[in-house]
């Protein structure tokens, strides 16, 4: 890559940093009871929110044990699955998110390498 050509992806990646910042996420972390599997992905989540969108995101975490319904209307096929509704694009993140680098760039946080 030139230079022009990092220089453009670096202001581009700046414009869209800064435009998500006043962004609001709406997040839905779907869990199966309280396994360590899914405490570890509500301790995960919770964690990277509060470290990149401190005051910017509302999240509902699902247990589907209680309300199994839902997995059939939300299609959700593994759990825990963290659902990006808004800022859109939906976004669908599957596992403990314990690879924050990963979930930051399901997020829309972070660009793919």
């Amino acid at each position: 890559m030139n230079t022009a050509n990092t220089r453009s992806a670096a202001a581009a990646l700046e414009r869209s940093s800064a435009k998500l910042a006043h962004g609001r996420y709406e997040l839905r972390l779907y869990v199966a009871g309280m396994t360590p599997r899914s405490l570890r992905a509500i301790n995960n989540i919770r964690a990277i929110c509060e470290e990149h969108l401190k005051g910017r995101y509302d999240l509902q975490v699902i247990d589907l044990y209680q309300q199994p319904k839902l997995a059939k209307g939300e299609q959700i096929i593994a759990l825990p699955t963290l659902h990006k509704r808004l800022p859109a694009p939906l976004r669908r993140i599957i596992g403990d998110l314990s690879d924050v680098e990963q979930v930051l760039i399901g997020l829309d946080l972070r660009p793919k390498k």
